[in-house]
């Protein structure tokens, strides 16, 4: 029985443009938590607002980094 080689899901020409695509994302969330930071009072927050849009900031922000490595040719 051959070894058979471990290969990507995604095409390795993917790469690049869900690294721009995926950091985009998190940014703009990125600009958005900030902007409601700024221009929130302290009593009209909301605590789930404030996670959910770090959370999906952080989850956008990390795979575009993952991307970015794969990308230049980092594998990590």
């Amino acid at each position: 029985m051959a070894a058979t080689p471990i290969t990507s899901p995604i095409p390795v020409a993917m790469y690049p443009t869900l690294s721009v695509v995926t950091l985009a994302i998190g940014l703009v969330i990125t600009a958005f938590f900030f902007i409601y930071e700024a221009t929130s009072s302290r009593k009209n927050r909301s605590l789930g607002k404030e996670l959910a849009a770090a959370a999906v900031a952080s989850v956008f922000l990390g795979f575009g980094s993952l991307f970015l490595l794969l990308a230049s040719g980092v594998y990590v």
